[in-house]
């Protein structure tokens, strides 16, 4: 999973047969196309993008870029000669960054006053959010039978959940990264430390990224591993539902941290007035109402429903942990460096 969502298999299968189309290709003379710079986990249902095109007669071509990090790089190192038109996928632990380097374009969208307002970060509305995705743990309910489930953060210390955990790194994920934001924003500067000393001691188990932390070492998932407590997203259950109905696993929704992802237009983009227009379509109902099922976060839409399933599997979090973005901009490489030293050696 990137370095950032839970994909279901429709999603990655959109992904993979052709929903992502290289930029480089020539647009035929007199077609209209942006560019739409993403993370590798953007999907979306293709007739979506059709009737779009059918409408406006603009052409979308999404140009995955890695993970939400990697994204935010590559705007940045080529904001002179920007790789597209719009962006999607920059998230609140990197949109400091992104916003400081002047990468992307004023845009007051009229589809922002629906619910992406509520995640505004700056006031020329260079930045609009298209999903909210926190990440939480999640457990293996029928493994934690017997020894009951962790409440909060500070229980996984408890020698009970001894080898029990496994987490992503987060210098490599971006779940990882927002579980050791979680952990910050809970203990604090000093303290987060000595917790992480405590995991260290108890068994925790580091893995590069989400796939394999959730896929291989997850007792919870269809690869049945060892450890019945991962670094997952709130949203996760609703695909570990079982031929029952009741979800297998279920998310801890006191241990979440909020990260939002968003959408601009690039500032020094080739045709920014159809730019503009991606960006309105992004935050537009129809699409907002795709994004559960496409890339299994939750809208930044009000109003718009999510799939039956998640209301009992995986409800929006309501008190999700966060930190200023200017603050983890500042702090973001030094709290991961004091990481690697206290965790890895």
């Amino acid at each position: 999973m990137m370095f950032r969502p839970l994909l279901s298999a429709a999603a990655a299968l959109a992904l993979l047969s052709g929903c992502s189309v290289a930029a480089t290709d020539e647009p035929a003379e007199g077609e209209r196309v942006v560019t739409l710079v993403t993370h590798d986990s953007f999907a979306v249902s293709q007739e979506l993008l059709d009737a779009f095109k059918a409408e406006t007669g603009i052409t979308v071509k999404p140009l995955a870029s890695g993970d939400a990090g990697e994204v935010t790089n590559k705007l940045v190192l080529t904001k002179d000669n920007p790789i597209g038109d719009v962006a999607f996928g920059v998230d609140s632990t990197f949109a400091s960054r992104a916003l400081r380097e002047g990468v992307f374009a004023e845009h007051a969208s009229p589809e922002a006053r629906h619910g992406a307002q509520r995640y505004q970060l700056d006031p020329p509305n260079r930045l609009h959010a298209v999903d909210v995705g926190d990440v939480c743990l999640n457990v293996d309910v029928a493994a934690l039978k017997d020894v009951g489930e962790p409440a909060q953060l500070a229980d996984l210390a408890d020698p009970k959940y001894r080898d029990m955990l496994v987490v992503e790194d987060p210098a490599t994920s971006s779940p990882g990264l927002a579980f050791l934001l979680a952990t910050i924003a809970t203990f604090g500067e000093g303290n987060w430390q000595r917790y992480w000393g405590q995991l260290t001691a108890n068994g925790v188990k580091v893995v590069s990224g989400w796939e394999e932390a959730y896929t291989q070492d997850f007792s919870g998932s269809s690869g049945k591993g060892p450890r019945p407590v991962v670094v997952s997203y709130a949203s996760s259950p609703s695909a570990e539902i079982g031929d029952d109905g009741t979800p297998r696993t279920k998310a801890l929704l006191d241990t979440c941290y909020r990260q939002v992802e968003y959408a601009g237009v690039l500032d020094g983009a080739k045709n920014a007035e159809d730019a503009e227009a991606v960006v309105d379509f992004l935050l537009s109902e129809r699409f907002q109402a795709d994004v559960p099922g496409q890339m299994y976060v939750y809208p930044s839409r009000e109003g718009v429903a999510l799939p039956g399933e998640w209301a009992k599997a995986a409800p929006l979090p309501t008190s999700s942990r966060s930190l200023p973005a200017a603050e983890v901009d500042a702090n973001r490489e030094r709290w991961v460096a004091e990481w690697r030293a206290l965790v890895q050696g």
